[in-house]
């Protein structure tokens, strides 16, 4: 894939995240999904790209764009799966929480675990951990192993953990260990990011969340050199029978990082709301302010864009 794909899949996320951003703190999370879905799928139109969705907003049964198999792109350029989440983090930017982005990543045909909307067990921290965590480990131990590789104490760690009922045995269990923790709404792509950015203050993300956030933090993290695991965990009979049907029936299967995402990949993000990997959308007098990421698996290249986007002027996308 060309270098220069990647800079022109920003503007897919720009676009989603300034449609969204308008409904930031209005309570309604179906209508800020609905306009990043809505914005995003226009924006592909531009793209130089035969794609096909493989991650998406849902099945075609239930979505009317974005769908898991729908094709996207001009249809001229290299084929490549896609992976998309147009909103990530919708009732937080209904609430004007924090974290909420639009992220996309694309590669080469079948480099992008398949799953179907279900639960996934995670942990994930940026290049010290690599080979040195492990989610068959207990949460302490992986602590001590994390806290030596970085040469710090456990008790000078941060664990981002998704604020969960289900997840009350682990918090007790890092709090016990000694390491802080930062409970977030949701967003966990973004802290997934954000321990591979060190003054972000985020040092690992731990805990079980949606599989398909999984899949695109993995993909970030492949480009960034970070480290991450995986365990499927469907909530319920209707999501194993989903797994099944994708050819997944060893459900303690732990997947490795490059058994999430491999290949050329390319990973794209926009700030909705601000978060702890990137800031918000700002609205300024004619336009708005948004800030991406742009990175390359290839290359390990991370590009950081503050775009000014004038509204008296026809957008690009």
């Amino acid at each position: 894939m060309e270098r220069n794909l990647a800079l022109e899949v920003v503007r897919v996320t720009e676009a989603a995240a300034l449609a969204s951003a308008r409904f930031m703190g209005l309570g309604d999370e179906t209508a800020a999904d609905m306009a990043a879905i809505e914005a995003m799928r226009r924006a592909f139109d531009a793209i130089a790209i035969d794609g096909t969705v493989v991650i998406g907003e849902g099945p075609q049964d239930a979505m009317a764009m974005l769908y898991v198999g729908e094709r996207v792109g001009t249809g001229q350029g290299p084929a490549t799966d896609v992976a998309l989440d147009a909103l990530e983090g919708a009732a937080i930017c209904a609430a004007g929480g924090y974290n909420a982005l639009s992220g996309i990543a694309i590669a080469e045909h079948g480099t992008f675990l398949r799953v179907p909307d279900t639960y996934m067990e995670k942990i994930a921290c940026g290049p010290e951990g690599r080979g040195t965590v492990d989610l068959d480990r207990s949460p302490t131990a992986n602590l001590r192993a994390l806290a030596d590789a970085k040469g710090v104490y456990v008790e000078n760690l941060t664990v981002a953990i998704l604020d969960r009922p289900r997840h009350n045995a682990l918090i007790e269990e890092v709090r016990k260990s000694g390491a802080r923790i930062k409970l977030i709404d949701s967003g966990d792509v973004s802290s997934a990011l954000a321990t591979t950015r060190p003054d972000a203050g985020i040092d690992i993300l731990m805990g079980t969340g949606g599989a398909a956030q999984g899949i695109l933090a993995a993909a970030a993290l492949v480009c960034l050199g970070g480290e991450m695991q995986a365990r499927l965990r469907p909530r319920n009979e209707h999501e194993a029978g989903s797994l099944r049907e994708l050819g997944i029936f060893d459900l303690q299967r732990k997947y490795k990082l490059g058994e999430l995402a491999s290949g050329s990949v390319m990973f794209a993000a926009t700030g909705i709301t601000p978060g702890d990997y990137l800031a918000g959308v700002r609205y300024v007098k004619g336009g708005a302010v948004t800030n991406s990421v742009v990175m390359r698996s290839g290359t390990r290249t991370v590009r950081f864009i503050e775009a000014h986007h004038r509204f008296d002027r026809r957008p690009e996308y």
